[in-house]
């Protein structure tokens, strides 16, 4: 189950929600073209930057991760 498309885009669509909502409280409105890419990363990356996100101190931040 875990392997189906349906599934996968589920855990994307989720995991997208949560980070957009910390992102926000985090720095605030952030420039589109950053939201867009992280629209874009997969799950698993979605899940890295989850972690990772803890530790940013600035958008700048994000910008160099997403590199």
């Amino acid at each position: 189950m875990e392997e189906s498309v349906i599934y996968q885009d589920i855990v994307q669509k989720e995991a997208l929600k949560l980070i957009s909502r910390q992102l926000k409280r985090r720095f605030g409105d952030i420039d589109g073209s950053l939201v867009e890419q992280v629209r874009n990363l997969s799950a698993e990356l979605l899940e890295e930057l989850g972690e990772k996100l803890l530790d940013f101190s600035e958008v700048a931040d994000l910008v160099t991760w997403l590199e």
